[in-house]
């Protein structure tokens, strides 16, 4: 049964490593400055349920999906690529296609961090519109807003100048922020973050009505 929010769901299918954080934070923030809610993995740290039953579990409860399909690289441990991605995007594709009525209605963004590369390693997607962000952090702020403005339809979010902006304000005050919830920013695990820039999201929403 999915949630009241499910329209406001955005599940985020991409690497949580360091190297692709800043761009994760990023995407999270954006999110959020458009008025929806950044569901992923990282929410759930419930040992007794099997990780790719929380993976369908939040997948269900999202209209919006959100997959950066650009690692590929080996890992420098096993020798193998990472495949949790193009594994959690085929689950959100396959839940558009045979779910109910409301699953039906799922939209989806597609990242890779060149034009044209996933055709080297998964070209069954061909014909989906795959957007670049070349690992910059903007460029991933102006795709997922833009993205967002197109398939929800929604006339209220901001546009992509303005949400950098916003971010980069957001970045500046990170650290006095978290300290009201008692928070260190480096070490802030994905519900910390999400609950500090709500809070920011708020008192500046606050402070541009009064002003």
């Amino acid at each position: 049964m999915r949630s009241a929010r499910y329209t406001d769901n955005v599940f985020i299918n991409c690497p949580f490593d360091l190297m692709y954080k800043p761009l994760f934070d990023a995407m999270v923030f954006t999110v959020h400055d458009c008025g929806f809610i950044a569901r992923c993995a990282l929410e759930e740290e419930d040992a007794s349920q099997v990780r790719i039953d929380k993976i369908y579990n939040i997948i269900a409860d999202c209209r919006y999906g959100i997959h950066d399909i650009s690692r590929t690289e080996l890992d420098e441990n096993s020798g193998f690529p990472r495949f949790n991605m193009p594994l959690e995007f085929g689950v959100f594709l396959g839940a558009k296609k045979f779910g109910i009525a409301e699953q039906k209605r799922k939209k989806c963004l597609v990242l890779d961090k060149e034009p044209y590369r996933y055709q080297q390693f998964i070209s069954d997607i061909a014909g989906q519109d795959l957007q670049a962000h070349n690992n910059h952090v903007e460029t991933i702020v102006r795709v997922v807003r833009n993205w967002l403005r197109t398939a929800s339809g929604r006339r209220t979010i901001p546009g992509g100048s303005t949400i950098w902006r916003h971010y980069q304000e957001f970045l500046r005050a990170l650290p006095r922020t978290a300290e009201r919830f008692q928070l260190e920013v480096e070490d802030m695990i994905f519900n910390d973050y999400t609950l500090v820039l709500e809070e920011w999201l708020k008192t500046s929403d606050d402070e541009s009505i009064e002003a």
